[in-house]
């Protein structure tokens, strides 16, 4: 799967948390300073190119919609950075979160119980 680029994974941030919009829509949900219309456009335009998002006809306009849920994006992620900066071993990429993010023992004890839950 393509990485997304940051203006990229902001308009699939707000697609997948809205399930559809159009363009101004998508716009609305951009804090202040807002990108043009144009701006978001073009970013969708790619977004379809990619193979991320569709989109169905309304009225004049577009409504577009993601085709990439954010749980399989996320997936994808984690396996690039885990590959990539980690040599593929899940666990110095947990030992490396552990000491940079000074984990608790409880915020510790609650992943291993998710783990065994597996």
């Amino acid at each position: 799967m393509k990485q997304l680029t940051k203006a990229e994974e902001d308009i699939m941030q707000i697609l997948w948390n809205l399930g559809e919009a159009n363009v101004a829509t998508m716009v609305e949900e951009f804090p202040e300073p807002k990108p043009a219309n144009n701006t978001v456009s073009t970013i969708v335009r790619i977004l379809e190119s990619k193979g991320f998002v569709d989109y169905r006809k309304q009225g004049r306009g577009h409504v577009y919609f993601p085709i990439v849920t954010k749980e399989d994006y996320s997936n994808s992620s984690i396996q690039k950075l885990k590959d990539g900066y980690f040599q593929g071993s899940f666990k110095s990429m947990v030992s490396f979160f552990m000491k940079k993010n000074d984990i608790s023992t409880s915020e510790l004890e609650s992943i291993l119980q998710e783990i065994n839950k597996k």
